[in-house]
């Protein structure tokens, strides 16, 4: 053993050949920290003075290579001074040339996921071997910055500059194949022969066969490229990346800008370029946001995690309910490997269903993302029937019929007698009372909610929604059944709406108001895309459905009259009176023909304005500022109510809600998070301008306290 440390172990594999592994103790990936680094500088300035190194191997000790620096010691560090920021990054770079200027060959042997700052360190390597089942990538700018430690001045050097943008600006995973043709791995191997294969490159780097300090020139020195292709390949990717990005993400474009200017330097020079424009962005509103965003969903997952150990297995479950919703959660049952049955009462509804799911998968097919016989195999998983024959041996169910209490006690009651005494019964209901669902159940402790959102396969978020009765091992095991269809599960506690809907309508309410002192919906629409939502409030409710808007607004005007009850006509209700439903019959606040793809084209409708004419009493200059704050400031009171009333444990769970579920502006950080960066003595100054509105616009008495103590919901280190 030459070397052992807590992260780091070097040990010689033969005649000077030596393996440098990651192995950080107490964790269960490699990382980046602070402690890491220190025991690689100190393994480097070793090695630099090893006059027996031969060659050398980078290898890892965990499942994967390593995910990439450790994220959260980034709030410190991005508080420093810019100055302070750079000279810290520089060192980084120092010390990784360090390993790329050592006087011997270097193999990287990538055997799992390296992620950032685990691939930048690959990239100082002269080889990389790469395990059929690993993936790598630089996904920093999903955290609103760059790679900093020489991603941007490397890769672009080593697979050319259109890939480099296209891997370090859309921050994607590259599996092995796709990085082996781009040439940023120079071998693929099965994962077993990945430590024998990287050993045998490296001797035979050391006898000669290979030239590994040529392969060091195209790293360090300026990229070459004709004068016009370097143009037309930065001004080609600047209109791609650029549509994509949009004008809140700053980070993909400042990728292409700094990948150009340090295209004609050598490798340190470079390293100065990605470094300021690193800082810069590290110091943005916008990569504060999403850092918080980040570490927000480690500590949901860590959450749910927890659950694990009470929840019962789920190797079978069944959906209630063969429509769009149910078609989607079979689907998504099945493509993560838990066979459903799928029961409806009607053959026409449960060719319906399959014809969503089969959907669903030919897609997946099309894109590449899976084989057609792996799609054939997970096709059968989804059992339709029209009996309950195949629900003796169900270990879950999730019931998905028509939003009607009546029906869906019924439903419920009957389905709990066709299962075992141990199954977990659930109901996708999105605004009716667990507690009222239970009442008639034999079983009320193995009931609870499960709220997937709309379109299934696309929406991250599932509320798990606990009822006065509800059990451990319910909420467990449907925690644990979320979490393995892939979603971001969050428990919440029974009201009307429960969390989701319920600080969703107060926004509709405001919506509803503007209209109804005259604003024009087309212009709220534009407005409030443009401060970052994907669709605006009318179109959000046309694609909902004004039907299915209409029905949860009466529950959450009964559940909450002080608030959200409304007298007289409401832009919403007139279009649904006129049985405008939306997207689902073609006609809402705007009309929809099919496109060519097949899907739904919004289009304007003269008709509209007469028909929302009856709901405005009067007529009001409005700002856009203005438009803006009377939209947000009912949601996030809301979510303040709801944090104190314990409906959501705490503010990662309120602001990955709204997220996830209602695709709230990420770059924003979540409802919270704004609130924090406004400060809450001002968002209650500006709440106190529309007080006159109603119980909407006024903050709860907590809110009132923590304007005065100076209180936010984050801790600045957040």
């Amino acid at each position: 053993m030459i070397f052992e440390g807590k992260s780091l172990t070097v040990v010689d594999k033969a005649e000077g050949l030596y393996e440098l592994c990651f192995d950080l103790q107490g964790d269960s990936v490699n990382k980046f920290n602070q402690a890491t680094i220190a025991e690689l500088r100190e393994v480097v300035s070793l090695l630099q003075r090893d006059s027996k190194l031969k060659g050398l191997m980078l290898t890892s000790g965990k499942k994967g290579f390593i995910v990439g620096a450790d994220v959260t010691e980034f709030g410190a560090l991005f508080r420093s001074s810019s100055d302070e920021l750079v000279a810290a990054i520089l060192e980084i770079d120092a010390l990784f040339s360090s390993i790329e200027d050592l006087p011997c060959p270097t193999v990287a042997a990538i055997n799992g996921d390296a992620f950032g700052g685990g691939l930048e360190i690959c990239l100082c390597c002269d080889y990389r071997v790469m395990a059929k089942t690993a993936k790598i990538g630089l996904p920093e700018v999903k955290l609103g910055i760059l790679p900093g430690w020489g991603g941007t001045v490397r890769l672009p050097r080593l697979i050319g500059v259109d890939n480099a943008i296209e891997w370090i600006a859309a921050g994607s995973n590259k599996r092995a194949a796709a990085a082996l043709k781009d040439g940023a791995v120079d071998a693929v191997v099965d994962n077993d022969k990945l430590h024998d294969a990287a050993l045998d490159l490296l001797q035979q780097c050391v006898a000669g066969k290979f030239d590994y300090r040529e392969r060091r020139v195209e790293k360090t020195t300026p990229i070459t490229l004709p004068a016009i292709e370097k143009t037309m390949a930065f001004e080609s990717a600047r209109g791609v990346v650029g549509a994509k990005a949009g004008p809140h993400y700053p980070a993909p474009m400042t990728i292409i800008g700094t990948i150009e200017k340090h295209a004609a330097l050598h490798r340190d020079d470079a390293f100065k370029v990605e470094a300021a424009a690193f800082a810069k962005l590290a110091q943005s509103p916008v990569t504060a946001a999403l850092i918080g965003i980040f570490l927000k969903d480690q500590y949901l997952k860590k959450q749910s995690r927890q659950y694990g150990e009470a929840a019962s297995e789920v190797n079978k479950a069944a959906v209630l309910g063969a429509g769009i919703m149910g078609g989607g959660i079979a689907y998504q049952s099945a493509s993560t490997g838990t066979p459903i049955v799928m029961k409806d009462i009607n053959q026409q509804a449960l060719d319906d269903g399959l014809a969503e799911s089969d959907k669903l998968f030919f897609k997946q097919v099309a894109r590449g993302r899976l084989k057609q016989d792996a799609a054939a195999k997970a096709m059968h998983h989804i059992v339709p029937t029209l009996s309950y024959g195949d629900f003796g041996d169900v270990d879950l169910v999730v019931e998905a019929v028509v939003e009607n209490p009546k029906i869906k006690k019924a439903v419920l009651a009957e389905v709990e007698q066709k299962i075992p005494e141990t199954s977990i019964l659930t109901s996708n209901t999105s605004t009716i009372s667990i507690d009222l669902l239970a009442a008639d159940l034999a079983r009320p402790e193995l009931f609870c909610g499960m709220h997937f959102f709309n379109p299934v396969h696309l929406m991250p978020l599932v509320e798990v929604i606990k009822g006065e009765k509800t059990g451990d091992v319910a909420i467990a095991t449907t925690v644990a059944y979320a979490r393995s269809l892939g979603k971001t599960p969050i428990v919440v506690q029974d009201c009307p709406g429960f969390f989701v809907n319920r600080v969703l309508f107060p926004y509709f309410g405001g919506f509803n108001m503007l209209l109804s002192h005259g604003a024009d919906f087309n212009r709220v629409d534009k407005l409030m895309e443009r401060w970052g939502w994907p669709m605006g409030p009318a179109y959000l409710l046309d694609v909902v459905g004004l039907d299915t808007g209409h029905h949860a607004g009466q529950v959450m005007a009964e559940g909450f009259p002080d608030r959200m009850s409304y007298e007289g006509a409401i832009a919403s209700n007139l279009l649904y009176e006129a049985e405008r439903y939306g997207q689902k019959n073609g006609a809402g606040f705007y009309r929809y023909e099919i496109d060519r793809r097949g899907k739904p084209k919004k289009l304007a409708d003269p008709d509209v304005a007469g028909l929302l004419a009856p709901a405005v009493t009067e007529t009001r200059e409005l700002t856009d500022e203005q438009i803006v704050e009377r939209m947000m400031i009912p949601m996030c009171i809301e979510t303040v109510r709801c944090l104190e009333e314990g409906i959501v444990s705490g503010p990662a769970d309120a602001d990955m809600g709204l997220v996830y579920g209602i695709g709230f502006p990420p770059f924003r950080g979540g409802v919270l998070h704004y609130m924090d960066t406004i400060g809450m003595d001002k968002f209650c100054a500006m709440c106190d301008q529309y007080k006159a509105l109603g119980n909407l616009y006024i903050p709860t008495d907590g809110m009132r306290k923590m304007a005065s103590d100076g209180a936010r919901f984050f801790p600045a280190a957040a």
